[in-house]
């Protein structure tokens, strides 16, 4: 019978193992590690993450439990009292240099979003990630509650987040939200937590165009309106300045365009905030509406992935076990191509949370219903 490596095994295969050795050489404190390395610290954590272990104590068990496939994998067993001391002491940057390094191997993706201009499309978005107040102190965001705040640039065309960071739970969405630098020619959506004005200006003169919300009660002066369709929904499309001294002070564009929109199914009126002129009405409304891919995002981690307990109480503990679930997010996406249409990330992980450790090619786990070559080895695409 013909060796078959695991599930866990073919996940892994994006992550070349003297790539990782040269990072954590590079993010390494202290004396050299002696009974475990920062491999054998990731792959528990990874496994954690996918196969929602839910302590130090389960995650040892269940690795003894599988040490007779784990060789194959280069790791080994460790103890938790070894882990949880790596956690604390080795920096988390490791694992974030590891998510950017898997970002650039992914080849430009071959699908794209839903929209007929070709304009790469992020959705930008913070949310919190809920932590205990009485265990970590440095995260105290009120009197009542703990957290650390995680930003994410998501691209509409693979679900993937291009652009994450991690900040203190009682920043301002603004904080690490302008800190991204999103491509030229690019489209971004957001709500209207990230409206700033000076921002605004910033991103039109890089050629990045943007789609909000329009604050209740802004001052502005209509400078000309565009004839609409109101079976599209659409109620106004207006080139408009905004007239406040605020926004004159803060240096917000010249020019920008706010589109009306009412939607029959809610019952509601919305009111959209953009620099772009080229696309019509309708598009500039469902583009924004497209933005509730970001909100399916967060609840697919936060769902399927260890987030809601951790290993530690450190931030480095804490930032470490978020990274290797972003990094778990992101294995999972690259398999998605051999998987049936339709499937998202959120049911692959369902699935492979109770086949990790199984020797199964991906293919026929992803795709049940079709008969795949046993000899036929699952081809990964996302490498240039």
């Amino acid at each position: 019978m013909s060796h078959q490596n695991t599930v866990f095994h073919q996940l892994l295969k994006p992550i070349l193992r003297r790539d990782f050795e040269r990072l954590a050489h590079q993010h390494h404190q202290g004396q050299k590690l002696r009974k475990a390395t920062r491999w054998d610290q990731f792959f528990a954590i990874l496994m954690s993450q996918l196969s929602c272990r839910q302590s130090l104590r389960d995650i040892e068990s269940n690795l003894e439990s599988q040490q007779e496939k784990l060789y194959h994998l280069g790791a080994k067993r460790i103890a938790r009292s070894t882990l949880a001391r790596i956690n604390e002491e080795q920096p988390a940057c490791l694992y974030q240099q590891l998510f950017g390094q898997l970002l650039k191997k992914c080849e430009t993706s071959k699908t794209t979003h839903k929209f007929r201009f070709k304009n790469p499309l992020y959705s930008l978005d913070a949310s919190h990630i809920d932590l205990s107040l009485s265990l970590c102190g440095w995260a105290k965001v009120h009197e009542s509650k703990a957290s650390i705040k995680l930003t994410v640039g998501l691209n509409h065309s693979n679900t993937i987040p291009e652009f994450v960071a991690l900040g203190d739970g009682i920043e301002n969405d603004m904080v690490q939200g302008r800190a991204l630098k999103f491509p030229s020619g690019s489209i971004v959506v957001f709500n209207k937590g990230y409206i700033d004005y000076q921002w605004f200006s910033e991103m039109t003169n890089h050629n990045i165009s943007f789609v909000t919300r329009l604050r209740p009660k802004t001052v502005y002066r209509v400078k000309s309106q565009s004839n609409v369709l109101s079976c599209k929904g659409i109620l106004a499309d207006e080139h408009i300045e905004l007239s406040s001294d605020y926004a004159k002070k803060r240096g917000a564009p010249k020019l920008l365009r706010r589109v009306e929109f009412y939607d029959a199914d809610k019952k509601r009126t919305f009111e959209f905030l953009s620099n772009n002129f080229h696309l019509s009405a309708s598009t500039i409304a469902a583009i924004y509406k497209d933005r509730w891919k970001v909100e399916l995002f967060f609840k697919a981690i936060k769902q399927n992935l260890k987030l809601k307990s951790f290993l530690g109480r450190s931030r480095n503990a804490i930032q470490t076990q978020i990274w290797i679930a972003l990094i778990a997010y992101l294995l999972v996406s690259f398999a998605k191509h051999m998987a049936q249409d339709g499937w998202s990330v959120q049911r692959l992980l369902r699935i492979i949370q109770v086949n990790l450790f199984e020797r199964k090619h991906l293919r026929a786990l992803f795709s049940p219903e079709k008969k795949w070559n046993k000899q036929e080895e699952p081809q990964m695409r996302f490498f240039l």
